[in-house]
C-alpha cells in the first residue's frame, strides 16, 4: 500500500497575490485566494514535491464579515465572527462553498467541483474538511437540497437537552457577548435562550478563548445531566451529519479530515462511517483527536482510518528539536501506539500548530530537518505537511485577530510571504525564492518522493537502533533505524545536535536475524538525500559503522548491491 503523504491548503491564503498586507484588512485590501487559483500547474508542483493527497481547509461556507448579501447570502454579525474573515470552522451552511474562494460567487459550486477534477487529474486525491461538533451561531443553509431541514428548525428551545434537538440550550437565559466583544461598536446580537457553545462550554456568557462563535451540536449526549446518553431512536443530528458527508462523497470528495472528532461521541463515527461506506468503501476517515485513553477506540470501534498522532509523537519531536528532550525518547512514542501505528498520522506543522520556522519553534525551516526525516522514514503511516513548511514560511506576522503567534492566520484575509515567493503570480515556478528556500524545499522534494518510492519505507520492516547504542553515539542528540524491503537495505540516522557529529552505529545480532540481512565487513552505501557515496563501511554486528552526521541534518543511506570486498574501510 502506498504511504499517503497529505499536503494541507488553506485556499484562502494559497493562491492570494497581493502584497498589501494590512493589519486587519479587509478582502478588498488584502485580497483572498481563489479556487481557480490552485490551477493544474499548482497541482503539478504539489504532486512532484511528493504528496499523494491535498486537503483543502476551509472550503465549506462560514462566518465572515465580508457581505455577500447581493448575493443572496445571509449576513453575519460581526461580534460573534472571529477576524474580519471569519473561522473556517464556524460553519453557517454545510452545503455550500465559501463565496471568498469564488472569482464568480453564483458559480463557487461549480468552481470547486472543477477543482475536484483537477486535483484528481493531476494525480491527488482530495481530502475535505467535516466538522461534525458544531456550527456557526448564524447557522442557515440556503443551499440543502429539497427536503433537507436546518440544524435546529425543529428544535424545542424551552428544552436544556433532548435527542430530538440539534443543539443543547440554556433556558430562560440570553446569550452574552460581554466577556470577547467591544461593546463601543453600536452592534447587538441576540440569541435566546443561549445555546452551548462548541468547546462544551455550557454558559451563556462565553469568553475570548472559548470558541463562542460557535453552537454545540447534540448527538444525544447530556453532558451536564452525568454525561447520559440516549441513541435510540438514532438522534435527528445523526441523521443530517451522516446525509452532509454523503452529499460531499457525491462530489468525489476522497477523504475526510474530521475536526476534533473526539468531542463528538464514539458511537456516531461506527454507524455514520459504515453507513458512508456501505456506499462509497473507498472513503477514508481521518480524526483530529487529543485524548489518547479513545484512540483504539476510534480506530477500532469508531472505523477511522487514521488519527492525529499529536499528544505522542509530534508533541515529542517538537521537544527534541527545541526543548532539548533527550532523542532516544522517540522510541518510547512509537512503541506507544506500536499496536496501531499504521493508523497514525504523523506531521510537524498544521494550521493549528506554530510553524517551524517561527520564533516560538526553532527560527528557521531547515532546523526541523531531523524531525522531519523520522516523521516520513520511521514507520509507513501516513505524513501531512501545510503549505508553507518547504518554504520556511515563519508565520509571525500581525495579521489582525490573529497575533504574532508562528501561525498563519486562518481569521484574517492575508498574503503569506513564501508561498508568494513560490507562486510567482500563479506561476508556480519558484523563481522568486531564496537559496535557503530553493535549498529547503528541495530538502522536502528528495525526503517525500523517497518516503513515497522507496518500498522499505512505504511498506517494509523497521529496527530501531537506539536501545544498543553506546559510547561514540550520543543518544540525546541522535537517532538511528533501519529499514528493510525485499533486497533493498537502509540505515537512517538523524542528529538533532547544533554540530556535526562524528558517530559510531552499532547494528546487533537481532537486526540482522529480523531484517534478514548479511553481515559484511566492507559495504558501500549511498545517501538518497545528497547522493554522496560511502565506501568500506562496516555493517556487521562486532565493528560499529563510523560516519559523519552535519548539525540538523540527517542520512538515508542505502545499501548498495555490489562486490563489497572491492572497497577499503575509509
Amino acid at each position: 500500500m502506498a504511504k499517503h503523504i497529505i499536503y494541507q491548503i488553506f485556499p484562502r491564503t494559497f493562491a492570494n497575490y497581493n502584497e498589501s498586507r494590512v493589519h486587519n484588512g479587509s478582502i478588498e485590501e488584502n485580497g483572498c485566494g481563489k479556487l481557480n487559483g490552485i490551477t493544474s500547474k499548482a497541482l503539478g508542483e504539489i504532486r512532484r514535491l511528493g504528496a499523494t493527497h491535498v486537503w483543502y481547509t476551509g472550503v465549506i461556507r462560514h462566518a465572515t464579515t465580508t457581505d455577500y448579501s447581493a448575493y443572496g447570502i445571509p449576513k453575519n454579525n460581526p461580534l460573534i465572527v472571529k477576524g474580519r474573515a471569519g473561522s473556517p470552522y464556524a460553519i453557517t451552511d454545510y452545503y455550500d462553498i465559501d463565496p471568498d474562494l469564488a472569482e464568480r460567487v453564483p458559480e463557487r459550486m461549480h468552481e470547486f467541483e472543477s477543482l475536484v477534477k483537477r486535483t484528481h487529474k493531476a494525480g491527488l486525491k482530495v481530502v475535505l474538511d467535516c466538522v461534525a461538533n458544531h456550527v456557526a451561531r448564524e447557522y442557515h443553509s440556503i443551499a440543502k437540497p429539497e427536503g433537507v431541514k436546518d440544524f435546529g428548525e425543529y428544535d424545542h428551545p424551552e428544552w436544556a437537552f433532548s435527542p430530538l434537538n440539534n443543539f443543547y440550550y440554556l433556558p430562560h437565559q440570553p446569550f452574552s457577548t460581554e466577556h470577547f466583544a467591544d461593546s463601543n461598536t453600536g452592534e447587538r446580537y441576540e440569541e435566546y435562550p443561549a445555546k452551548a457553545t462548541g468547546n462544551d462550554c455550557f454558559t451563556a456568557a462565553p469568553g475570548r478563548e472559548d470558541w463562542y462563535e460557535t453552537v454545540k451540536l447534540n448527538y444525544g449526549v447530556y453532558y451536564v445531566g452525568g454525561g447520559e446518553k440516549q441513541f435510540d431512536p438514532i438522534p435527528d443530528t445523526w441523521q443530517k451529519m451522516r446525509d452532509i458527508l454523503l452529499f460531499w462523497c457525491r462530489k468525489g470528495i476522497d477523504a475526510f479530515r474530521c475536526d476534533m472528532a473526539h468531542m463528538v461521541p464514539v458511537e456516531f463515527w461506527h454507524w455514520a462511517i459504515a453507513s458512508v461506506k456501505s456506499e462509497y468503501p473507498s472513503v477514508e476517515f481521518i480524526a483530529e483527536i487529543y485524548d489518547t485513553s479513545l484512540y483504539r477506540s476510534y480506530i477500532f470501534y469508531g472505523g477511522f482510518d487514521y488519527l492525529y498522532d499529536k499528544v505522542e509523537m509530534y508533541d515529542y519531536l517538537r521537544g527534541v528539536t527545541s526543548k532539548d528532550y533527550p532523542a532516544d525518547g522517540i522510541s518510547r512514542q512509537w512503541q506507544a501506539t506500536e499496536d496501531i501505528q499504521s493508523h497514525m498520522l504523523y506531521f510537524l506543522e498544521n494550521h493549528d500548530e506554530q510553524r517551524i520556522a517561527s520564533g516560538f519553534f526553532c527560527g528557521s525551516g531547515s532546523g526541523a530537518e531531523s524531525a522531519m526525516i523520522v516523521s516520513a522514514c520511521l514507520l509507513s503511516n501516513p505524513l501531512l505537511i501545510y503549505a508553507g513548511q518547504e518554504l520556511g514560511e515563519q508565520g509571525m506576522d500581525m495579521e489582525g485577530f490573529s497575533g504574532i503567534d508562528g501561525r498563519t492566520s486562518i481569521f484574517d484575509y492575508w498574503g503569506v510571504s513564501s508561498l508568494q515567493s513560490w507562486a510567482n503570480n500563479g506561476k508556480f515556478d519558484g523563481r522568486r525564492l531564496s537559496e535557503e528556500q530553493r535549498r529547503l524545499r528541495q530538502f522536502y522534494v528528495r525526503l517525500l518522493t523517497l518516503a513515497r518510492e522507496e518500498k522499505a519505507i512505504s511498506e517494509g520492516l523497521m529496527f530501531d537502533l537506539e536501545y544498543v547504542q553506546g559510547d561514540g553515539f550520543n543518544r540525546n542528540k541522535e537517532y538511528a533505524f533501519m529499514r528493510k524491503w525485499g533486497d533493498e537495505t537502509l540505515l537512517i540516522v538523524v542528529n538533532f545536535n547544533a554540530r556535526d557529529e562524528h558517530t559510531q552505529i552499532r547494528i546487533p545480532h537481532a537486526a540482522f536475524a529480523y531484517l534478514d540481512l548479511q553481515e559484511q565487513e566492507s559495504v558501500r552505501m549511498r545517501d538518497l538525500l545528497t547522493d554522496t557515496i560511502y565506501e568500506g563501511l562496516s555493517l556487521h554486528s562486532e565493528h560499529p559503522l563510523e560516519i559523519v552526521v552535519p548539525a540538523w541534518k540527517g542520512v538515508i543511506l542505502k545499501l548498495e548491491n555490489v562486490k563489497q570486498e572491492t572497497y577499503k574501510l575509509l
